[in-house]
C-alpha cells in the first residue's frame, strides 16, 4: 500500500502523522511511505530522516494525497484538504465529527473512508489512540492554567502551589479519566489543592487509593459543581463521550459565582466544549474573557510540545496503520473490533452512532 504523511496545516499544529522510525517499520512490511517536504520539521524530524528510512519526499500536499491510497496524519481535514481526498482513499487522524458539521458533510461528500483515531475502543472501554494525546493535553492544561493565572495574563495573580504561610491555589477538574487524572496529578505535583469530580463511583474509589492527598475525588453533580465554584483558581474540563459532543457542566449563569481571574482550561473543546461559553482557540490567540473569567480553548493543545507528542501518538497508531495496510481497512477492521469502531464515515455513509445523531443525519451501522 502507498501510505501518505502530509504537512498539517492547521493553525500552530507542529505535530507529523508518523515518526521517520514508524515510517521504517511501514516499509519493513513492505509498504510505500511518501511524505511532504518538512512535514516533520516542526516536531524535530527532518527530510533526511525519512529519506534514510526509505521514504520518498514530495514537493506538495496535493502530491501526497494524489499519491497515496491512505493518509495518516494528526488532525482533522480543514477546507483546502476537502478536495484532495478521493473516493476510496483511507484518512486515518483525529476527526472529531460531533462537534463539526462542515467537515462531516464535507467527508460524506468526499467519498472518503474516514477512521477517527478517537473512536478506535477496546472491549475494556479504553481508548488506545486517545490515550497518548489526553496524557500530553492534561499535563499541559494545568501547566497553562497555573501559566494564566498569572495576574499579568489576566488570572488572579496567584502561584499554583502557593508559598509557606500563603495557601495554594485551588483546582477543580471536571472528568477523572486519562485527560483529568493527568491534570490533577500535575496539578497535585506542584503543590495545588486539587478537587477531581467523575460521575463513577468505582473510579472515584481508585482515584482516592492511587492518587496524592492533596486530590480530593468529588462525585459529579451540578450541586456539587457549584459548591466550588465560589473559591475556584482554575478549572479544568476533561469530559469526554466518545465520538458524541460533550455536555455542558459549567453553564453561562455559573460565571457569576465564581471571582474575576478565575482559569477555565476547556480541554474538551475538541468535542464541542463542556463549558457552555467555550469556543475553540488557536496558540497564536489562546484565550479570551467573558464576565471576567479567563477562557483557554486551544484544540490542539499537545501541538505546543510536538516533539514528545509526535513519538507518543506514533507508539499508539503505529499497529494498527500496520494492520490498516497489510490487510486493507475492511479485513483488518473484520479482524480486530476496536478498529472497526473507529469508522466513522465510510463511502459517503455515516456508520458511527453518535456523529449521526449529533447532526441529525442517516444512519448506517458499519456491518451493513
Amino acid at each position: 500500500m502507498i501510505i501518505g504523511v502530509p504537512k498539517e496545516i492547521k493553525n500552530n499544529e507542529n505535530r507529523v502523522g508518523m515518526t521517520p522510525a514508524g515510517v521504517a517499520e511501514l516499509i519493513k512490511h513492505g509498504h510505500t511511505v511518501v511524505v511532504q517536504h518538512t512535514a516533520g520539521e516542526n516536531s524535530g524530524f527532518a527530510d533526511e530522516q525519512y529519506t534514510a528510512v526509505g521514504a520518498s519526499i514530495l514537493p506538495t500536499i496535493e502530491d501526497v494525497y494524489a499519491r497515496a491510497e491512505m493518509i495518516v496524519k494528526v488532525k482533522e481535514p480543514i477546507e483546502p484538504e476537502y478536495p484532495l481526498i478521493r473516493k476510496g482513499q483511507l484518512v486515518f487522524t483525529y476527526f472529531h465529527f460531533a462537534s463539526d458539521e462542515e467537515l462531516t458533510k464535507a467527508m460524506i461528500k468526499s467519498g472518503g473512508v474516514c477512521l477517527a483515531y478517537e473512536t478506535v475502543q477496546l472491549p475494556n472501554r479504553a481508548l488506545p489512540l486517545l490515550i497518548p494525546m489526553s496524557e500530553v493535553a492534561g499535563r499541559m492544561a494545568t501547566l497553562n492554567g497555573a501559566y494564566y493565572l498569572q495576574k499579568t495574563k489576566g488570572g488572579k495573580g496567584k502561584l499554583i502551589g502557593g508559598v509557606p504561610g500563603v495557601k495554594p491555589a485551588k483546582v477543580l477538574v471536571l472528568g477523572g479519566g486519562i485527560v483529568g487524572e493527568a491534570a490533577a496529578r500535575t496539578a497535585a505535583g506542584m503543590g495545588a489543592d486539587v478537587i477531581i469530580t467523575d460521575i463513577s463511583l468505582p473510579r472515584l474509589r481508585q482515584l482516592d487509593l492511587e492518587t496524592p492527598a492533596n486530590i480530593h475525588p468529588l462525585y459529579s453533580s451540578e450541586h456539587n459543581i457549584r459548591r466550588e465554584l465560589h473559591d475556584v483558581d482554575i478549572i479544568i474540563g476533561s469530559v469526554l463521550i466518545p465520538g458524541a459532543k460533550t455536555p455542558y457542566l459549567i453553564t453561562r449563569d455559573m460565571l457569576k459565582e465564581m471571582e474575576p481571574g478565575t482559569v477555565l482550561v476547556d480541554v474538551a473543546i475538541d468535542q464541542g466544549g463542556c463549558f457552555e461559553t467555550s469556543h475553540p482557540t488557536t496558540h497564536s490567540e489562546p484565550t479570551y474573557m467573558v464576565d471576567g473569567i479567563l477562557h483557554y480553548a486551544v484544540a490542539n493543545i499537545p501541538g505546543a510540545v510536538p516533539n514528545t507528542s509526535t513519538m507518543a501518538l506514533t507508539n499508539a497508531t503505529l499497529r494498527y496503520a500496520i494492520a490498516l495496510a497489510d490487510k486493507g481497512w475492511r479485513k483488518a477492521c473484520k479482524d480486530d473490533p476496536a478498529l472497526a469502531l473507529g469508522l466513522n464515515v465510510v463511502e459517503g455513509k455515516v456508520t458511527y452512532k453518535a456523529v449521526a445523531e449529533a447532526w441529525n443525519l442517516p444512519y448506517e451501522p458499519i456491518e451493513l
